[in-house]
């Protein structure tokens, strides 16, 4: 099977890099797996505490590949139940940054917001297009989209397909920064290994507390996030980090 998804390592930090140029890394259900598999074993390595992602410059990904479901009826998408895979990648628990550059639209978008943080080249544009075809977004889009940047800027980019620049896409709360398109790679990979420094369990609890703020109450979300906090006192990265504090040295974490 051709190499859909390519992955190397810098430290602590993996990068997959999305491969299908010819389709302006069309989502297809091969690459999906190859991709879903890549992170899996990355959250399972000790050696590894961040993931980047990204596609190319001109693409980070334009979509779902339509050739997979253009003749497909309703029996089909249900008993393929593709979209389920996504559920994968939510649960991933070491952060992902993803380095967008050019087209993130439909299924790239929605997986670009599976991600944790989002540096965005210039060049970069985000949309849901789906209604152009006939349909609407099926793998997070009119949720994620929304909870980023709103009901009444998601229904106009929904509804209409509108595209939003880097820039809309920031001041809008869907991108973290926005970077030259030379810049894109180098500055997610930058700011992974930052975080990468941090320690491992921490960073993995953080992330936990954060994504559950989308679904919880505000009392519920206080509650688990006192508990993730308490249950962090067992681990010696957080014995070592605050008598480092005291000692005003760096501290050694070791992700235990």
């Amino acid at each position: 099977m051709p190499e859909y998804v390519k992955t190397t390592t810098q430290g602590a930090v993996a990068l997959l890099t999305l491969n299908r140029p010819e389709v302006l890394n069309a989502l297809s259900v091969e690459l999906m797996d190859q991709l879903i598999a890549a992170m899996e074993g990355f959250d399972r390595d000790p050696a590894i505490h961040v993931m980047v992602l990204t596609g190319g410059e001109r693409v980070f990904a334009a979509g779902a590949d339509i050739a997979d479901m253009a003749e497909a009826s309703v029996v089909d998408m249900m008993q393929r139940n593709n979209l389920a895979r996504w559920l994968r990648i939510k649960v991933i628990r070491k952060p992902i940054i993803a380095a967008v550059s050019g087209y993130c639209l439909g299924g790239g978008c929605e997986l670009a917001m599976h991600c944790d943080i989002i540096i965005a080249a210039e060049s970069a544009k985000f949309g849901q297009p789906e209604i152009n075809i006939g349909v609407m977004p099926g793998a997070g889009g009119t949720q994620r989209l929304t909870r980023a940047i709103g009901k009444f800027k998601a229904m106009e980019v929904i509804l209409n397909g509108r595209f939003l620049s880097a820039q809309e896409a920031f001041e809008a709360g869907l991108v973290t920064r926005v970077v030259s398109k030379e810049q894109c790679l180098s500055e997610a990979l930058r700011l992974g290994q930052q975080i990468a420094e941090r320690p491992p369990i921490a960073l993995q609890l953080a992330k936990e507390a954060i994504l559950a703020a989308d679904e919880m109450s505000l009392s519920a979300g206080l509650e688990y996030e006192r508990k993730l906090f308490y249950s962090l006192f067992s681990t010696e990265d957080q014995k070592d980090g605050m008598k480092a504090f005291l000692e005003k040295r760096k501290p050694t974490f070791h992700g235990r």
